[in-house]
């Protein structure tokens, strides 16, 4: 069942990025035909962005993702006690050393990025070091261990990436429309019937496409969250570290400084949000049901 998942994984990855590229055009189309009057125009600049966020979060997503997150990697001696409950869960998962990274924030939380297992890393906060024991911790590593092997962290990554470059996008064209450099043309009336439908879909698209983007990267990182505790429990063999270390992320403050589009690589959402309406903008599900599965196993 795990190893069936992982390759469901790896071809989610490629229709995340089919799904996510359709999207790209159609906005960048959009935006072309809004602001500068030229649909083709929109969708070359979308290619043009798509493939510089691609070529970056793909080539340095590491980097990338610990820096918007004010993450500091550590070395062995720097912190001994966390570096061998990551080298431990690594070993029983059986995937690479990641790198470790340690965010200076007292909310206890915890995330894991790159690109495969290769080239991953897992962060922690100060805050979680400080409240968790050895067993909590073990069971929330395990769990970011589990995201790696199970090759979550590239769908996220690919996610997060195509999801800022339609936010880049749709930036490009309502700063272009405010500072004047993108002007659509003045002849609507010559248009007709069909251009007004195309600019009321335009304008649409240009509105929601954001909005759709963040649903679906939230999706996946809801529907992943699940697996990763299970696959945490596999590891540890112990349920009973997870559950109460998810118990007690849940009761804390939000964290400071924490990147909103890194959201949803957190084990828990780092800014606490209340419950959304039909969960369509939660980035995980909620504890109290993570915990019960948890509970029957």
């Amino acid at each position: 069942m795990l190893y069936q998942q992982i390759a469901q994984n790896k071809r989610r990855t490629i229709y995340v990025m089919i799904g996510f590229a359709i999207l790209l055009l159609f906005i960048g189309g959009a935006v072309g035909y809004v602001f500068y009057n030229s649909a083709i125009s929109g969708i070359v600049m979308a290619a043009v962005v798509t493939a510089v966020y691609m070529g970056i979060m793909i080539a340095q997503s590491t980097g990338v993702v610990m820096g918007m997150n004010h993450a500091r990697e550590i070395s062995e001696q720097d912190n001994p006690e966390l570096w061998h409950i990551v080298e431990d869960m690594a070993l029983v998962a059986k995937v690479p050393m990641p790198r470790v990274f340690i965010i200076d924030d007292p909310s206890p939380n915890a995330f894991a990025t790159g690109n495969d297992p290769k080239h991953a890393a897992v962060a922690v906060t100060t805050g979680i070091m400080q409240r968790l024991n050895r067993e909590e911790m073990e069971g929330v590593i395990g769990h970011e261990v589990s995201h790696i092997r199970n090759y979550d962290i590239r769908l996220s990554t690919i996610a997060l990436a195509l999801s800022s470059a339609i936010a880049m996008l749709v930036n490009i064209g309502m700063r272009s429309f405010w500072w004047g450099g993108g002007r659509r043309r003045n002849n609507n009336d010559n248009e007709g019937n069909l251009g007004i439908i195309l600019m009321i879909i335009s304008v649409v698209l240009v509105i929601l496409g954001p909005i759709a983007a963040s649903i679906a990267q939230m999706a996946l990182s809801r529907n992943r969250e699940y697996l990763a505790d299970a696959s945490s429990v596999e590891l540890t063999r112990n349920p009973q570290g997870l559950i109460s270390a998810l118990e007690k992320i849940s009761d804390s403050a939000p964290m400071k400084e924490a990147d909103p589009s890194s959201a949803a690589l957190y084990i828990s959402d780092p800014f606490k949000h209340k419950r959304s309406m039909a969960h369509l903008f939660d980035t995980h599900p909620p504890i109290e049901d993570r915990v019960a599965r948890l509970e029957k196993m």
